[in-house]
């Protein structure tokens, strides 16, 4: 065989929807030539649990349980960003002191996801030492997140109009002691994943997404902000207390220099804005003002209220992943939500996969896949069976059902 015949064979591969190196299910089809991938395709809808057709069965305080175990990780950013679409379409006004609050533990979540992130990203090259450490640090984050909200994970702590627990002044030094970790531990995790040799082998020039394909394919969150794109929710749209507080939007510039785009900086973005997220609950602690923490703290009464509306609203807020949207719509005819609408991170960042993975090597995929920090029970939605077949539809036909609803949804 010649070798122009040689460098043009290739070869197909599947890997998932259950795979070791894929802690969700989600398949991917690869063309390979050689170890060199020349191509890729996803295929999703391997859980769908029908959460979004559940709210229309249950009021907005009964729905915020739900939102809650979209994702177990995420089990705050979800029902915020359900809250401030219930209290954009019904204009409650929240106290102060509650969008204080409201930052506090919405930072302290973005502490607990990247640090459990770079746990995973290290599993992933094989450096398990450095997945153990890490979970060590995140286990204060947890104990912190049980101190300050009764919980570990599935926190109960949103409320519409406010927040459900306040801090108090003898809670303070566990607080600030707890920051002070955080920063201690910080510098040996910077230490770890920037300037081991190991992990830069592994992770510079791999899985690129340029800040031109960040844009076209509407990255989101870390991923977006690796590739040099300043977009950050928090600074694009004042809410909860952001607009109080020093946030900025940082990129690996920032720290380097340069951007590149590869999962070296994404390593790097997260660890930047798990040192952020220190600096914010601090400066909430020393600036939060007095005052209630809830705008209606008899829930009949609140229900009554929404129950009145006819109206719809949009919640956005920057997940551990990256933006949020919350859609929810009330009729006036009942307190149950009419219609409700979820859109998460990751749904934003599974396009990017193909360029990122496109001519890398086989051994690449575990960290590329996993330097987005994929959610695929926050994305997925349904898979269409009809007659007892499985069907897929068209771009047209898609396009043409979005339009439907839509004109439905404006009735």
């Amino acid at each position: 065989m010649s070798e122009e015949a040689i460098t043009k064979t290739s070869y197909h591969i599947p890997v998932g929807p259950i795979h070791p190196a894929l802690k969700e299910p989600v398949y991917f089809e690869f063309e390979l030539s050689g170890e060199k991938i020349i191509d890729v395709n996803v295929k999703l809808g391997h859980v769908h649990r029908g959460v979004e057709w559940a709210s229309r069965k249950r009021n907005p305080i009964q729905v915020l349980y739900l939102a809650e175990r979209i994702c177990g990780i995420c089990s705050y950013c979800h029902p915020a960003a359900f809250t401030l679409a219930v209290e954009n379409a019904c204009d409650i006004e929240v106290p102060e002191r509650a969008d204080y609050l409201r930052v506090v533990q919405a930072e302290l979540e973005r502490i607990c996801s990247h640090i459990l992130w770079a746990g995973v990203a290290a599993h992933e090259i094989g450096f398990d030492t450095v997945l153990y450490f890490t979970w060590q640090i995140r286990e204060k984050a947890l104990d912190l997140t049980e101190f300050l909200t009764g919980n570990r994970v599935t926190k109960g702590i949103m409320t519409i109009g406010g927040i459900r627990r306040d801090i108090t002044p003898d809670m303070l030094p566990r607080i600030k002691r707890d920051m002070q970790f955080f920063k201690d531990n910080f510098e040996k995790l910077r230490h770890i994943f920037l300037d081991d040799k190991t992990v830069k082998m592994r992770s510079q020039n791999a899985g690129i997404l340029t800040k031109d394909d960040a844009i076209k394919l509407c990255a989101v969150g870390p991923t977006t902000r690796a590739s040099g794109v300043k977009k950050d929710v928090r600074t694009g749209e004042s809410y909860f207390a952001y607009g109080d507080l020093d946030v900025k939007c940082i990129t690996p510039k920032d720290l380097t220099g340069t951007v590149n785009g590869d999962v070296y900086d994404r390593i790097i973005q997260r660890l930047l804005e798990v040192k952020q997220s220190i600096e914010l609950i601090e400066q909430c602690i020393d600036e939060m003002p007095a005052g209630d923490i809830v705008s209606e703290p008899k829930i009949p009464k609140l229900m009554n209220q929404i129950k009145k509306i006819e109206g719809e609203g949009v919640g956005r807020h920057e997940a551990p992943r990256g933006e949020v949207i919350h859609y929810v719509k009330f009729d006036g005819k009942s307190e149950n939500p009419y219609t409700w609408k979820v859109r998460a991170p990751t749904y934003n960042n599974i396009l990017p996969w193909i360029p990122m993975l496109k001519g890398e090597q086989i051994a690449d995929i575990p960290i590329v896949a996993a330097s987005t920090d994929p959610c695929m029970s926050c994305t997925n939605r349904v898979a269409i069976v009809k007659d007892s077949k499985r069907y897929e539809l068209t771009k047209e036909q898609l396009h043409k059902l979005s339009v439907e609803k839509t004109r439905r949804l404006m009735k």
